[in-house]
């Protein structure tokens, strides 16, 4: 019986071959995307659940309380030996210092190598607490000591063994090579492959050594511990008050220290999380909206079809067939055309794979053959697809009765007057646009981002490194002079950008630090120049390497309730007894992206912190202009490895989870459409047919063109409409609630809405209207002939 199903299956599928080949491709467009958005889920949900332990594993966070509270994803660096030391809560305990592209070099065959490398000072617990085990040697202790990855090692040593081998950080410090440890996996947030012994901190940054450093956070440390079994997680929350009390007590910056899960690293958005839940739970919901879509086109031309297949059902019950014979008849017809799309999903998945992991910048493995799972989950879908998609129809034309079905009679499918077809139409039309809505929003907020001022230049502005301090002179003087060069200066960072260094400082003769957190900016004084930043009273600082005097921006000088005028030579004090008169108060810029708020900003010369040199270039042959920088940077710095970057590049960092959020939306925006008007045309094409004879005798009777081609285009613009009416206030309402994450954002306006509506429609009625202009412009004579 089953083998007899599969045959006439195959044969109506074959009978029906335009249809057939619609719900082929619409259902194997939902899956595709269904099966992409599994891996990139899955993906996402695996990050570090690999390590022993990982429920015990927490990252110590801080809350700051000022005028308003900020979130931190460290804690002081003396934190984790007073920790260790006053309590016995963690089983280990460990501090980890990242730091991106830093010289590492080595000697090979009396050859110096040079590489830029993300790197970490590690404590030994580190390797206790995460899984990243050795499997040559041991793990950097010792001071001076450190161990690399087995990928690394092979890039600088090729097959030699490393061990006991030297390499040297940032052409200052020696550290001996005492451990390989297996590559870090792929999905992990901690992606240093060179580990440095904490031991040797002291001598690469004092203060981050410091054990009585309780004074700042820096987001370049981070510590973690693996708490002992049974203990509670607020247990430990209840203590950690007394390091504020003890070590803090006079500080008006009051922090709460915190633990966060390892399982929450990397979603939380506060504490810097690669990809929010919401993200996660936004894509699953896309998925399944997308395979919906596809469910519902099947739905739809499965009950178009009602009328010719209720003959065939007549006929079957004459001759004996029961409903319940028919409706798996039916099924099986469902079931084909699931497992050929299915088949053509998994081959589309595994060759788009590879540009998904390169477009969004991911790491997931190309090979399905790595994710075993995913036939589950492929299994699955056949089964829910099958379900949803051919259960309805099934029962409806199983249910036909034979004598209405034998005359031919038109069988219309109702529910309480509101047509079945019209209904899923709507449905399907509503997702469409609201995905359409959401994305015309993320775009033309991005282009919000892209086109707004923020206070300072940025285009034409490169960002090099500095280099080591004894040289600043030196490389200021040769970069100035080149030809093309407009303006050069050193800086701890552009005006706006993810370093930042806040602080509190005490004003005046005030004898209490002020209750807003203040952004230093460490630059020379050419930065005000070289970035156009307005100066509205006093004057700019003058030349110096150390802390000398201040500039703030308007935003400190509202902070304390005056004018800029007020503000001019009362001095100020911050960091550690460092102080100086305010000299200038500048125009507000943006040190932040659009999602936060301007922030009380001082700038100051402080030649130590000065981490890059910006350099204004003419932008009209820019790349020679670089090209010459960088041979005039090299000969001042032969030991180093030349980089450079845009200031603009640098701030559309800001808004990396939104371009991806873009390509998401459009990808699957262009997919639900392509399913919605693959479902239209296939329903125009059978409602031509059906209609054959009708325009037949309208065209006989006089009719013109445009008469029968709004026989067709009305009912699916009022469908259309419809849908908006559902849509415009559910995806405004939707992308509302996106835009809160912008302090300064776009606003919703009509023009949205209306673009959003007039696209869909243009699709709607190119579509329609292709099967509809070929139905009116047919021979009327050779319609009324059709039997």
């Amino acid at each position: 019986m089953l083998a007899n199903y599969f045959r006439v299956a195959v044969r109506n599928l074959q009978r029906s071959l335009s249809h057939s080949l619609i719900n082929v491709f619409g259902l194997s467009l939902g899956l595709t995307c269904a099966l992409l958005i599994y891996l990139l889920v899955t993906y996402h949900l695996s990050f570090d659940t690999f390590h022993s332990n990982a429920d015990r594993v927490y990252r110590f966070v801080t809350e700051q309380h000022r005028d308003q509270v900020s979130y931190v994803y460290s804690v002081p660096p003396a934190f984790a030996n007073a920790f260790r030391n006053d309590y016995s809560y963690g089983e280990k305990v460990a501090r980890m210092c990242a730091n991106q592209d830093v010289l590492v070099s080595i000697d090979l065959n009396n050859e110096k190598k040079k590489f830029n490398e993300d790197i970490a000072f590690v404590d030994p617990d580190y390797f206790e607490i995460f899984n990243f085990p050795a499997v040559e040697g041991t793990i950097p202790s010792a001071p001076q000591t450190a161990a690399l990855t087995q990928d690394m090692a092979i890039k600088y040593f090729g097959n030699e063994s490393p061990i006991g081998k030297t390499i040297r950080l940032d052409n200052r410090i020696d550290f001996q090579i005492t451990g390989v440890l297996k590559n870090i996996p792929d999905n992990t947030d901690f992606r240093s492959k060179v580990f440095f012994s904490y031991a040797t901190m002291k001598q690469y940054n004092e203060w981050y050594a410091d054990d009585n450093a309780w004074g700042g956070i820096t987001t370049d440390i981070q510590t973690f511990t693996r708490l002992r079994p049974g203990v509670d997680p607020k247990e430990v929350e209840s203590v950690l008050p007394a390091y504020v009390k003890k070590y803090r007590p006079e500080s008006k910056n009051v922090h709460h220290y915190k633990l966060q899960p390892l399982s929450d690293v990397h979603f939380n958005a506060l504490y810097n999380g690669q990809m929010s839940m919401q993200t996660i739970w936004i894509l699953s919901i896309v998925g399944f909206f997308l395979v919906f879509t596809a469910c519902l086109n099947f739905i739809n031309l499965s009950t178009a079809r009602a009328v010719t297949r209720a003959k065939e059902v007549g006929v079957r019950k004459v001759l004996g067939s029961v409903r319940n014979q028919l409706f798996w008849q039916f099924t099986v017809e469902t079931v084909v055309v699931v497992t050929v799309a299915a088949t053509l999903a998994l081959g589309a998945a595994s060759v788009i794979l590879p540009q998904l992991n390169s477009l969004f910048k991911l790491r997931i493995e190309t090979a399905l053959s790595s994710h075993p799972d995913i036939l589950i989950f492929l299994a699955l879908l056949i089964v829910a697809v099958t379900f949803i998609a051919g259960a309805y129809p099934g029962i409806v034309l199983s249910g036909y009765k034979p004598v209405v079905a034998l005359k031919g009679k038109s069988i219309d499918i109702s529910s309480r007057g509101v047509n079945l077809r019209r209904s899923l139409i709507i449905t399907q039309f509503t997702i469409t646009q609201v995905l359409v809505i959401g994305l015309i929003v993320l775009m033309y907020q991005m282009r919000f981002n892209r086109s707004t001022d923020m206070g300072f230049r940025q285009d034409g502005i490169v960002m090099i490194p500095a280099g080591p301090q004894e040289k600043f002179n030196t490389l200021k003087t040769e970069i100035s002079k080149l030809g093309g060069v407009e303006k050069a200066s050193f800086c701890f960072s552009p005006p706006a950008s993810y370093s930042n260094w806040s602080t509190s400082v005490t004003f005046d003769e005030r004898t209490e630090s002020e209750d807003f957190a203040v952004n230093v900016r460490g630059a020379d004084a050419d930065y005000l120049k070289a970035f156009d930043i307005d100066l509205v009273a006093g004057r700019d600082l003058v030349p110096s390497d150390t802390v000398r005097e201040f500039l703030v921006n308007e935003e400190f000088v509202h902070k304390l309730n005056m004018k800029p005028e007020e503000v001019l030579g009362r001095p100020i004090r911050f960091n550690q007894g460092q102080t100086g008169p305010i000299v200038g108060v500048v125009a507000n810029f943006h040190d932040r992206s659009f999602h936060s708020a301007i922030n009380p900003v001082m700038i100051t010369t402080m030649q130590n912190m000065y981490n890059e040199m910006a350099v204004r270039i003419a932008t009209n042959d820019a790349q020679a202009v670089i090209g010459t920088i960088e041979k005039a940077w090299s000969a001042v710095h032969p030991d180093q490895i030349f980089t450079y970057n845009y200031v603009t590049d640098r701030t559309a960092e800001f808004y990396e989870a939104e371009q991806m959020t873009i390509k998401i939306v459009e990808f699957f925006s262009f997919i639900a459409l392509l399913i919605g008007c693959m479902g239209l045309y296939g329903l125009v094409s059978f409602m031509s047919v059906q209609k054959t004879k009708e325009i037949g005798i309208r065209k006989a009777l006089g009719a013109s063109t445009m008469s029968i081609l709004s026989l067709f285009g009305k009912e699916f613009v009022l469908l259309t409409l419809i849908s908006f009416a559902v849509a415009a206030p559910l995806g405004g309402w939707i992308m509302a609630q996106w835009l809160t994450r912008y302090t300064f954002g776009v606003q919703l306006s009509s023009w949205i809405f209306i673009a959003e509506l007039l696209f869909v429609m243009s699709i709607v009625l190119l579509t329609t209207g292709m099967q509809s202009l070929k139905a009116a412009l047919k021979n009327p004579v050779s319609s009324l002939r059709v039997e």
